[in-house]
């Protein structure tokens, strides 16, 4: 039987890192730093040495995640903050021209929803939800077992609701601790860990503020599962309770009692996030 072999690539601000995953398991990783203030051309010149070092002669197709808006029949790039020069820029394209194999793109956040559902915790659900909770807060939607991408790749991008006054991520990414409660997640986790009270009620107040945007998500797409990822999700047996408790009165006993929250234990998601576009396709 045909091995698959797929590149994912995971492009960012700082770095660009790619990997060669064949049968659904990494055997090579390359990355170098993005550059990301130089010009289109130089940023591209390292992508392509990235994809290069990793890729394999018999590679069947690459999947590459990028953090911005995206035009998927136009196979370009619209806008990526952190990459100035990259602008209306047909990614697709220029990749699938150099290297003659199918490239598929995608959204990061969407990436990570991929990765979970063809590689981790997700692979025995065909709807479910996947959150990244980090400095930011994004997310991903699978539907009958395929990403949901919205416009411009935009579905999902839950940390931007409105909540409380200003944004979801004000709660549900790291300037809950930061912001709101003068201290790092990861010194408040360390005082947790040695069972400091106040970091564990502030763990908890966390989970409630992600409890209320599972029920928000219960009642809009009624997922199977909700797996949670990101830096953030380390912490998770510290706020689950927190999630349990807040989703407690969700009004449909059945779906809150079958419902699914899970911590992601994949590393390089966002490497196999992307090449997981090639099973989406």
């Amino acid at each position: 039987m045909k091995k698959d072999v797929i590149v994912g690539v995971d492009i960012g601000g700082t770095s660009i890192g790619a990997g060669c995953i064949v049968d659904k398991k990494i055997v090579k990783t390359h990355s170098l730093p993005t550059g990301a203030d130089r010009s289109a051309d130089e940023i591209l010149e390292t992508l392509y040495e990235v994809i290069e070092e990793v890729m394999l002669p018999e590679t069947q197709a690459i999947g590459v995640g990028v953090p911005g808006l995206i035009n998927a029949e136009k196979g370009e790039i619209i806008n990526i903050a952190n990459i100035p020069a990259w602008k209306a820029l047909p990614l697709i394209e220029k990749l699938s021209s150099r290297f003659n194999v199918p490239v598929y793109m995608e959204n990061d956040a969407n990436c990570f929803a991929l990765g979970e559902k063809h590689f981790g915790k997700g692979q025995k659900y065909a709807n479910m939800v996947a959150i990244a909770l980090g400095t930011g807060v994004g997310g991903g939607i699978i539907i009958n077992n395929k990403i949901h991408s919205g416009l411009f790749g935009g579905a999902g991008e839950v940390g931007h609701i409105p909540y409380e006054g200003k944004i979801f991520e004000a709660y549900g990414g790291s300037a809950f601790f930061i912001t709101e409660n003068n201290i790092s997640g990861e010194e408040l986790f360390k005082k947790a860990m040695k069972g400091d009270e106040n970091a564990l009620a502030i763990f908890n107040e966390f989970g409630h503020h992600i409890g209320k945007l599972v029920k928000t998500l219960l009642y809009i797409l009624a997922p199977e599962a909700i797996i949670l990822g990101g830096s953030i999700s380390k912490s998770f047996p510290l706020f689950k309770a927190g999630i349990h408790e807040e989703i407690a009165d969700f009004p449909f006993e059945i779906m809150r009692n079958v419902i699914a929250i899970e911590q992601s234990e994949l590393e390089d998601i966002a490497i196999l996030g992307a090449a997981g576009l090639y099973y989406n396709a």
